[in-house]
């Protein structure tokens, strides 16, 4: 989105020029599936597609926002919140959880754009909610803090809009680094940085498929991963070692066991993963993406056979380091990773073996890792 498109619509709307635009980055978790709800490690990283609101400060508590890409307005008063339906709720509900924390909020006329795909999995909420949060800090002249700011959002899209996520996506879009994936400890909110490999790029994978199943399924799994952490007698599976599984085998249901498994393995893979992007080792790396997607195929059973077709696309590419499925699962996104110049190659290749082996049409986004939310016109 250019700027001079948001300052003319701004204009066009409101008859006055913008004196802000913020924006937030949505995010693809590179890996670490399934790992933030049980304590453990997981690495997204924010994408060149975000987010942006182009914004002018009010005298009263009013908030005027028009979004661009729905063609649809919002008004509320920050003094007389209520609940509604709609892509709005999100930026209420991150001014209800500011409010709540004590912030003291004024208004502003809006208007927002945005180029996050909806509905992939790639994070398109909390690229709003942080863009929002951006927003109010700036006309209401309180510090940017990307922790508290992605634990506010957490909790508006929680209770606000109803949606029970973990931090990571928040995270991700708060407090990125340009050119970096984004290392975190879903337990202590610590966060760290690992460079991109040089000469490598990441593809995100849109199957055309959208996830049926993820609510009742992410559900059961949460709870099979609980009940294998209560037999272990610790707090989170982020506390059992790959040494220990052993002792649950025969004791544990075989779907609790395997479930368990996936979620050690795949801390295990993280941290490593880690390790390696520091060393710069692309081919561990990718080593690393196919076997967390052959874990969340085999023990955790959450790719479906769209996934599971794309991701073999990816991997036959001689041009391809590792693919995985990304996201909750059940349809969405995989990611691979691609040696620099050869994406536009490897994007028709995997396109076309897609289409003849499923029938359905991908979709292909080439992304650099971008940095997370902040001001770019002030």
């Amino acid at each position: 989105m250019e700027t001079e498109t948001l300052f003319r619509s701004f204009s066009t709307y409101f008859n006055a020029n913008p004196q802000i635009v913020a924006r937030a980055p949505g995010r693809v978790n590179l890996i670490g599936e399934h790992t933030d709800y049980n304590d453990g490690f997981v690495m997204p990283m924010a994408i060149d597609h975000a987010v942006w609101i182009a914004l002018a400060p009010r005298a009263d508590s009013i908030v005027r926002i028009r979004s661009l890409d729905l063609q649809a307005d919002s008004v509320f008063d920050l003094n007389a919140l209520k609940k509604g339906e709609g892509w709005a709720e999100y930026v209420k509900g991150v001014a209800s959880e500011l409010q709540e924390a004590g912030y003291r909020l004024r208004g502003f006329d809006a208007v927002m754009s945005g180029d996050v795909p909806r509905g992939a999995g790639l994070s398109s909420s909390a690229a709003v909610e942080l863009a929002a949060a951006c927003a109010f800090s700036q006309v209401s002249g309180f510090a940017w803090n990307a922790v508290e700011m992605a634990q506010i959002a957490q909790r508006a899209e929680n209770r606000w809009v109803g949606v029970n996520c973990g931090i990571m996506d928040q995270m991700a879009s708060a407090a990125s680094k340009e050119g970096c994936a984004l290392f975190l400890d879903c337990r202590a909110l610590e966060i760290q940085y690992a460079p991109l490999p040089e000469k490598t790029s990441v593809v995100i994978l849109d199957t055309s498929t959208r996830r049926g199943l993820v609510d009742s399924a992410y559900n059961e799994r949460r709870s099979q991963c609980e009940e294998a952490a209560r037999w272990f007698g610790v707090k989170a599976l982020r506390d059992v070692r790959a040494e220990d599984l052993k002792r649950g085998e025969g004791e544990l249901s075989e779907v609790v066991m395997k479930r368990a498994r996936h979620i050690v393995t795949e801390n295990q893979r993280v941290l490593e993963a880690a390790q390696a992007m520091r060393a710069g080792d692309i081919k561990r790396l990718g080593e690393l993406f196919n076997a967390s997607h052959a874990s969340l195929r085999d023990d955790f059973e959450v790719a479906n056979e769209a996934l599971n077709q794309i991701v073999e696309c990816a991997q036959e590419q001689p041009s391809c380091y590792g693919a995985r499925m990304t996201g909750a699962g059940f349809g969405g996104c995989a990611v691979a990773l691609v040696e620099e110049g050869k994406t536009s190659a490897f994007v028709d290749a995997v396109s076309a073996a897609y289409k003849q082996r499923s029938g359905l049409d991908a979709v292909c986004y080439v992304c650099r890792p971008a940095a997370g939310a902040g001001v770019i016109v002030k």
